[in-house]
């Protein structure tokens, strides 16, 4: 705190600067670590920096000196370019802000400070014209002179500082010191403060001030240049590598490989361009339809004005036009109604009626002021993105909406965002490739300091030595890698695409040949989306008849049973079609009833909103009489059988029912008519209605799959009038209740269902049901799709929160528990418990005799309260029910958390956020969820998953085949160097071109093409390059190679033809020579082999090494049982066969032109000969290491994984497998691989409850929260009595 006046001196304003300079650095270093979106999916934590000029300059110095790399590498390190060129600062002061996510992934951004005036530092308070606290936390004081008091204008306003990151503005907050995102009306707002404060709308002052904060109201997805898309592909460290290399090779001559990387890098880039732009444009164009609309907003003053949806602002008043319109932003309804699409949010297009907010203040059914949240007032709620088809409203009334969100903010803008700015998916594949090629690198640059200390030795000129020395190192790191790498998966791209799934995120196909969890939505994915009327069951006196197939016989047709399937419901005419809900629209059609709605001139003439009226297609006839023809029209007027819906209170998923008002023409009293889930209407009907075995019934339906609704009615007190119905307590209505009967509908599961999930059990793939539906239908459709088996328990997880001092708790119930009791066994037969098993194959620990169920009230609960369970409870987890879509997300994340690789398939906008976070997520729908997910499936079946798997797992193999290839051609060619390097030689530009581009791209390319496993087996391939298993086979071929190429090095100079080659030199005609002094002769002269290719070792070198790059091809081509065959890949075996061929045939027979081509010598046919037999051993040794001693004995005795990645736990042995046994032992002893832990979380898990007493809880035993006070453990286990 300081004070700034005109007429202080220069000493003091010096000696302040100083005693704040310090206080400053002091409370910097003090300063506690700060955080934004504290608590939040995406938080960060936040540190402030300040532009330092001196390490600018250095950093200048250093780019310039480097040659540009070290700009290069600040570009890939953000926080190495903040800590390079700023100084650390308080946060309020900074000029530069450095964020990192608290994720695992601890990624680094950087963003600039800007400042910007303001009137005030809070959108949502009116701004004070005389503000004496500037937002950065400076308390400052004017002093009052006659020169200010002319710059008052300039006085009022503040300095607000922001930044922005991923398309959101972090405003300084001077409160909690630290930046914050400016909130709309969606937070700590009061619904009586929405119409009391804010119905009125804003003023234009206040809209100004409004709009520097929120800015534009657009979802900008911008599509970058192709420049801007170029230069970030090209700048990836790879293609600098490459870049690198071929500079080198270029300045070596060695221009026809060069070329080759070129155009390869060349279709890479482009590729990637075309389909990341393609992206982009795609999302864009999903975004920008309909985004800018003209809307009417009310300002203060009631003037009504037309402005662009790009202008709004949270406050604004929006009038809802009656022909409906693409809502431009989050708004919450404050008069009138409306009927809106929300196929965007849902994925189901099903007409929702949404009801003005009630204001608490004046609304007697309002239950007490509460915090607004869309989410809790999601039916008072327009929502972004959504399609309002029509309104209703009373006659000079408008229909208005106040903005509570706007942009980026509104649930489709969150969308969006998590869409351009994914969080990274972590898979060991690639984490194992980086440290794979650090360790290549280690060796390039052994390799390198090798090459440097040898041919200084050896005298060789310093422009050799760089360049040797520099080669080495692009020959041991293949530039080729990339290229190599991506083949695989283009390939299985396009084979998926063949099979009609389409592809946004290639780099998610190898990651789905790990998945070994599949979470499935139920309603259009399992099963049919629509549902049929199976059939009703009514009751009379308190007892059930017998079910009914048909509700539109005649006798019925006045029976309030009807009645209450002809009104209960939220069915709308749009167009002149019916529309609403599915379920809705299947029981009224099923009686055959019309429904007419007012038209607005009878809205308006009657000056309230006319009753919708519903009415038999044929009305039934009393009992003929005489009567004139003016009083039989009368009588049939006052005699047609119709009934007005008075009033509807909607579908409430709180409450699982809804309920309608309604009165028959001609009648004086009122009916209220009540439907929902049986047991909530149940329990609000009068005991004495309902039948005894009601819950027998119902738990009889609901096992069948069947899905299950209740029925009630109740006749309404004369005294209600119309408008006393308009504002009474829902409450009021909906209680002693007369139980009606049931209706029964019928989801069908599809045809292929039970076939998929088998295939996926077989194969060790665990299945999850993720829905919104009934938790008891859920579990039918689960035992009858093949989920859950027969004989296994189902155990429901009932958790409830906090309340009236008591903790939470979950209650346990078996599901399947039938009434066993006997007198014998009173309480619990032994026979519901599960039973443990031990299993050979933890995997095997998944299908074990129990499964958990729960909806999603009580999963918020579970994962709230009980976090040491949720890992527990996910391990057998199968059914979840009721599940909102963000606890969809939390569900795939916590199986994410044990170490699961998990697969999502669903079929609307609210599976988005699953299908975006899983492993592999697939779309059945091409509508929004396509967007969010990596893969789309042109056939709406889950026949689409198996499939996907297997070709995940067949580009997994295939990466892993490719990368040990590349790997052991970048050793050998590595070997093959060093050995040449010396005795001053190399190999020369054309066999290097003839092994990198006849043999290695070739190869790299067709061996790539192996299709996958005709169906899906029991093992999983691994998930990581550094395995046991991948390290050995990669170790033991670089061991054979390196042997065999040694031995030819050193064989061939023991020869007795042998010398140091000279253009004289004739190998091939020495042996009938007699005279051998020519040897002595020859020996000291100049060469003209200006780089001493030419020569015996370089020729034998040469023909090893190429057959050796053939032989780890076809060791590496795996195929069963994730791949087909290699000899069913038919490129690839001409391509080898070819390349034998003609190695073979240009070592037996040379030909003098392909000789100097490739800069071959003649050396003897018997050395010719005894090559081969090096290639033919070499082939035999390399082909039983890889396929007997390590697939055979190291894959399935030491590393002991009969289905992969998965240890066996110790079982009790047979006498007969004694021996067998310790034989394993020793072997695994002697390898150090007994007894390992398992890796993954879940399995290690499944160990510790196989020895658990208390797991799984026991029927009808609760597990209760402790109170914070106690110390050990936050649960523990109370048996109820």
């Amino acid at each position: 705190m300081y004070e700034i006046c005109p007429h202080t001196g220069s000493s003091d304003r010096s000696s302040i600067s100083q005693v704040e300079k310090f206080h400053i650095t002091l409370n910097m270093e003090k300063e506690e670590k700060k955080f934004v979106n504290k608590a939040e999916e995406d938080e960060m934590e936040i540190y402030g920096y300040d532009l330092c000029y001196w390490k600018l300059v250095l950093v200048t110095v250093g780019v310039i000196c480097s040659g540009g790399f070290l700009l290069l590498l600040l570009y890939w390190m953000p926080m190495w370019r903040v800590k390079a060129t700023c100084k650390r600062t308080m946060l309020k002061d900074c000029e530069v802000v450095l964020l990192r996510t608290t994720d695992e992934f601890k990624i680094w951004f950087c963003a600039k400070v800007f400042i910007m005036p303001s009137l005030g530092a809070n959108p949502l308070q009116n701004p004070n014209p005389i503000i004496h606290k500037v937002s950065n936390g400076h308390s400052v004081h004017f002093c009052e002179t006659s020169a200010e008091e002319n710059k008052n204008d300039l006085k009022k306003y503040l300095p607000i500082r922001y930044f922005t990151h991923h398309s959101v503005k972090y405003f300084w907050n001077d409160s909690a010191q630290s930046f914050d995102v400016v909130r709309g009306l969606d937070e700590s707002t009061f619904c009586s403060s929405i119409h009391n404060e804010h119905s009125a709308g804003l003023t234009k002052a206040m809209y100004d001030y409004r709009k520097i904060f929120y800015g534009v109201n657009e979802i900008a997805v911008k599509v970058p240049s192709i420049f801007k898309l170029l230069i970030k592909e090209v700048l990836n460290p790879f293609y600098i590598f490459q870049l690198f290399s071929v500079i080198l090779w270029i300045i070596d001559e060695y221009h026809y490989y060069a070329l080759a990387i070129v155009i390869m890098s060349v279709i890479s880039i482009v590729s990637s361009l075309y389909t990341v732009r393609k992206q982009y444009v795609m999302l864009h164009d999903m975004v920008a339809a309909h985004s800018i609309v003209r809307v009417s907003v009310c300002r203060g003053n009631q003037e009504i004005e037309e402005i662009l949806s790009t202008d709004l602002v949270p406050g604004d008043i929006m009038l809802i036009p009656s022909n409906g319109t693409i809502m431009p932003c989050d708004a919450v309804l404050l008069s009138g109604t409306c009927i809106v699409n929300e196929s965007m949010l849902t994925g189901e297009s099903v007409p929702v009626t949404k009801i003005n907010l009630p204001n608490p203040s004046e609304d007697p059914e309002a239950m007490g002021d509460e915090i607004y949240s869309p989410e809790a007032h999601k039916r008072h709620t327009l929502f972004c993105g959504t399609n309002v088809i029509q309104t209703r409203f009373y006659t000079g009334e408008l229909v208005k909406a106040l903005v509570v969100r706007t942009g980026f903010s509104t649930a489709k803008g969150q969308l969006v965002r998590s869409i351009l700015y994914p969080k990274p998916t972590d898979f060991k594949l690639y984490r194992d490739a980086s440290l794979f090629l650090l360790s290549l690198v280690v060796v390039a640059g052994i390799g390198f300091l090798y090459t440097v200390v040898n041919s200084i030795l050896k005298e060789v000129p310093a422009r050799t030595i760089i360049i040797e020395s520099l080669d080495i190192i692009t020959i041991t790191v293949p530039p080729a890698l990339p290229a190599a790498m991506t083949a695989g998966i283009v390939y299985a791209q396009k084979r998926l695409k063949k099979i009609g799934i389409f592809c946004i995120s290639p780099q998610r196909i190898n990651i789905c040949g790990q998945l070994n969890l599949v979470c499935f939505d139920k309603t259009g994915t399992l099963t049919e989306d629509g549902l049929d009327l199976w059939g009703i069951q009514r009751v009379e006196s308190a007892c059930f008849l017998l079910p009914e197939e048909r509700a539109c016989s005649e006798s019925l047709l006045k029976s309030e049973f009807v009645a209450c399937m002809a009104t209960c419901h939220s069915l709308t005419k749009i167009e002149g079609v019916l529309s609403g809900h599915p379920l809705d629209l299947k029981m009224f059609e099923a009686i055959g009833w019309i429904l007419e709605e007012a038209t607005e001139e009878e809205t308006a003439l009657h000056n309230q909103i006319m009753p919708t009226v519903v009415r038999p297609s044929k009305q039934p006839f009393p009992e003929s009489k005489q009567a004139t023809n003016q009083e039989m029209e009368l009588f049939e007027l006052s005699t047609s059988y119709e009934i007005g819906i008075v009033r509807q209170f909607p579908f409430s998923s709180v409450l699982q029912r809804m309920c309608v008002i309604a009165r028959v023409l001609g009648e004086k009293r009122m009916d209220a008519y009540m439907k929902g889930a049986p047991e909530v209407i149940a329990s609000l009907c009068k005991q004495e209605t309902v039948p005894v075995d009601f819950e027998s019934v119902l738990e009889e339906y609901t096992k069948q799959g069947f899905r299950v609704i209740a029925l009630a009615h109740r006749k309404l007190e004369s005294k209600l009038t119309w408008h006393k119905v308009q504002t009474i307590n829902r409450d009021a209505i909906e209680s002693n209740m007369d139980f009606m009967g049931l209706i029964i509908m019928q989801n069908k599961l599809k045809q292929e269902t039970p076939a998929v999930l088998e295939d996926l059990h077989k194969a060790n793939i665990r299945t999850v049901m993720v829905t919104g539906d009934n938790m008891l239908t859920a579990i039918s459709v689960a035992r009858d799709c093949g989920m859950i088996l027969p004989q296994d328990k189902v155990i429901i997880a009932e958790a409830l929160p906090p309340k009236d001092g008591q903790a939470a708790r979950i209650n346990w119930h078996y599901a399947d528990t039938l009434a066993k009791c006997t007198s014998s066994s009173p309480a619990i037969n032994s026979e519901d418990i599960p039973v443990k098993l031990v299993h050979e194959s933890l995997e095997d620990l998944q299908m074990t005799k129990y499964h958990f169920a729960m909806n999603g009230k009580s999963f918020a609960v579970i994962l709230e309260h009980f976090q040491d369970l949720v890992p527990k409870l996910v391990l057998h987890g199968t059914v979840f029910a009721r599940m909102a879509p963000d606890q969809k997300t939390q569900l795939v994340e916590a199986l994410q958390n044990v170490d699961y690789y998990v697969g999502m398939c669903g079929d609307g906008a609210n599976d988005c956020g699953a299908l975006k976070r899983a492993h592999g997520g697939i779309s059945l729908s091409e509508l929004e969820a396509s967007v969010a997910s990596p893969f789309t499936s042109r056939t709406p079946s889950i026949s689409c998953v198996p499939k996907l798997i297997r070709e995940g797992r067949a580009a997994l193999i295939t990466s892993f085949c490719v990368f040990k290839f590349m790997a052991l051609y970048s050793i050998i060619q590595y070997i093959s160097v060093t050995l040449l390097y010396s005795i001053l030689s190399n190999l020369g530009d054309f066999q290097f071109l003839f092994i990198d581009l006849a043999i290695i791209l070739v190869i790299v390319f067709t061996m790539s093409l192996n299709p996958a496993w005709k169906e899906l087996v029991a093992r999983r391939p691994p998930s990581g390059l550094i395995s046991g298993p991948l390290l050995c086979s990669v170790l033991s071929q670089i061991i054979i190679c390196f042997a065999f190429q040694i031995l030819g090095f050193f064989w061939v100079k023991q020869q007795s033809w042998y010398e140091r080659w000279t253009i004289k030199s004739d190998a091939c005609h020495l042996l009938d020579a007699t005279n051998t002094s020519s040897m002595v002769h020859y020996k000291n002269e100049t060469l003209d082999d200006e780089h001493n290719i030419k020569n015996y070792e370089n020729t034998t070198l040469f023909f090893i090494s190429s057959f050796q790059y053939l032989i780890v091809a076809i060791v590496f081509s795996k195929g069963k049982p994730f791949r087909q065959p290699c000899y069913k890949n038919f490129l690839f075996v001409v391509s080898v066969i070819v390349l034998y061929v003609f190695i073979f045939f240009i070592m037996l027979h040379p030909v003098e032109s392909i000789d100097t081509f490739l800069e071959l010598v003649c050396v003897p046919y018997e050395w010719r000969l005894r090559i081969l037999i090096i290639v033919i051993v070499n082939a035999i040794v390399s082909v039983l290491v890889e396929n007997v001693l390590l697939d055979m004995i190291l894959w399935k005795v030491v590393f002991n994984r009969d289905k992969q990645g998965e240890y066996r736990l110790t079982i009790p042995q047979p006498p007969q497998e004694a021996v067998d046994h310790w034989g394993v032992c020793f072997l695994s002893s002697l390898f150090g691989c007994r007894e390992k832990t398992p890796k993954a979380k879940y399995m290690h898990l499944a160990q510790e409850l196989l020895v658990d007493p208390e797991w799984p809880p026991k029927p009808r035993t609760t597990t209760e929260a402790k109170v914070p006070s106690q110390e050990n453990g936050s649960y523990q286990i109370i048996t109820l009595t």
